[in-house]
């Protein structure tokens, strides 16, 4: 089972990958990239192509634990705004 979040996140990032984020007051160790995908803001309206494209947003989803249950979770970085959002948790 999927629940969908928007809560911000604190991210730790090594060589470009999250290793470890804080969510709700909570530490937790990324154990594993499962997923990598970027997008861009508002990819579906095309209103101008031939303009740069800015807005890029980065998704990872990843295994992490703040103790010994092992959880999936789905990190977003905002490039625009500068920040990280938790996405997505699975059951």
């Amino acid at each position: 089972m999927t629940r969908v979040f928007g809560d911000p996140v604190e991210v730790w990032v090594s060589e470009g990958r999250p290793v470890r984020f804080v969510w709700r007051g909570r530490l937790y160790t990324v154990r594993r990239i499962l997923e990598h995908w970027v997008t861009t803001r508002d990819w579906w309206r095309e209103r101008q192509p031939e303009a740069e494209v800015t807005g890029e947003r980065e998704f990872w989803r990843v295994e992490a634990t703040p103790d010994r249950e092992i959880g999936v979770y789905e990190l977003r970085y905002d490039a625009a705004a500068d920040d990280w959002m938790l996405s997505r948790v699975w059951d």
